[in-house]
């Protein structure tokens, strides 16, 4: 059987493409290049499907939750606040998998950062 490598893109809707570009790449340092091809550090990638009424992602009209990986939740969290992002007050620590911690892009996406353990 043939089988995926892993996650070649992930691609959202914009109003104004530029402007959530340069949010991603200003406010978590995501630096894709002109065709968006951004080169991350190996490490493991959880894929899990969630119930159609969860309220894990923030709004409802949300389908997909990005998960990027982090080394050091709190000083993401704190970057983010600096720069005027919408951090989510809690987090959430996991026994033997690791710290969450949320932000909501300018266009309303709700992000997940996990610091694994």
């Amino acid at each position: 059987m043939e089988r995926v490598l892993g996650i070649g893109g992930y691609f959202l809707r914009s109003a104004d493409p530029a402007a959530l570009g340069a949010w991603y790449r200003d406010c978590l340092g995501l630096d894709a290049d002109v065709n968006g091809l951004w080169r991350q550090e190996g490490g493991p990638t959880v894929f899990a499907p969630f119930d159609a009424d969860t309220d894990y992602f923030g709004s409802p009209a949300q389908q997909a939750m990005l998960n990027f990986r982090v080394r050091d939740l709190d000083a993401m969290l704190a970057q983010l606040r600096a720069k005027g992002a919408q951090v989510a007050e809690q987090t959430q620590d996991m026994a033997g998998v690791g710290r969450f911690g949320w932000v909501t892009d300018p266009e309303g996406n709700r992000i997940e950062l996990w610091q694994p353990a």
